[in-house]
């Protein structure tokens, strides 16, 4: 029985990343997968395949559902952490890629520890962030940075950090940077309780080959370093900025 190709290969990519304990990776790919099946099924006037369709949303709906609260008492024990490793040249590892899934609006206040957002293409990673997150946090309203200075061009770095609280006050926005010079952590805090630790904090990306190649813009296209990214989740954030 053929289902929808694009359904299957969700679905697909959802049993791989369920069996790696990429729970919430998973449950997105189950969630567009069922999606498709369901509206599959609406147009669907031979019963004998409604009813195959009517199967398999059960199916994967039951262990969305399981994994729905396996999370919850896996964030309630504080014991949910979720890995993903990004291998040297791999691509589609964008920000809302790797974290999009955890960007809703549970989230007002986002912290961002990074010593190298100095240079220009490291501001421009937080730019990009900054963009991610006013786009998917709609209750979103105060982003702080802690770094480094960038000794030999600070003048650059402070501008191009007002430029952008200028720009991010417009959407009531409060953009903070704070300056450390013992700063090691490369995390990202989320109100919500989440926390992103990636091992190259934001600076992940290779540069692009030249100007006018695939990734420059999008960076699901633009092959990546090696590093590590772990997720885990924590009451005490929720409570601290509660």
């Amino acid at each position: 029985m053929n289902i929808e190709s694009a359904a299957v290969n969700i679905l697909k990519r959802g049993v791989e990343l369920d069996t790696k304990k990429r729970y919430t990776e998973a449950l997105v790919c189950y969630q567009e997968g069922l999606q498709i099946l369901v509206d599959k099924m609406k147009g669907e006037h031979d019963e004998s395949t409604r009813s195959y369709l009517r199967k398999k949303v059960e199916e994967y709906m039951n262990r969305a559902e399981a994994i729905k609260k396996l999370v919850l008492q896996q964030k309630e024990a504080g014991q949910f952490h979720e890995q993903v490793h990004i291998e040297n040249n791999s691509t589609g590892h964008s920000y809302k890629t790797l974290f999009g899934r955890f960007l809703d609006d549970d989230v007002e206040f986002v912290v961002v520890e990074d010593p190298y957002i100095r240079s220009f293409h490291q501001c421009q990673n937080f730019l990009r962030l900054a963009e991610l997150l006013v786009k998917s946090c709609t209750n979103i309203r105060h982003i702080e940075l802690i770094t480094s200075k960038d000794n030999r061009s600070e003048g650059d770095q402070r501008e191009w950090f007002s430029n952008l609280s200028n720009d991010l006050s417009k959407y009531r926005v409060k953009l903070s940077v704070k300056f450390s010079e013992t700063l090691h952590d490369r995390q990202i805090t989320l109100s919500s309780g989440w926390i992103i630790k990636i091992g190259r904090g934001l600076d992940f990306f290779k540069a692009p080959e030249n100007k006018f190649c695939l990734g420059v813009y999008d960076l699901d296209l633009r092959p990546c370093h090696e590093t590590t990214v772990d997720i885990v989740h924590s009451k005490n954030v929720k409570q601290s900025y509660g």
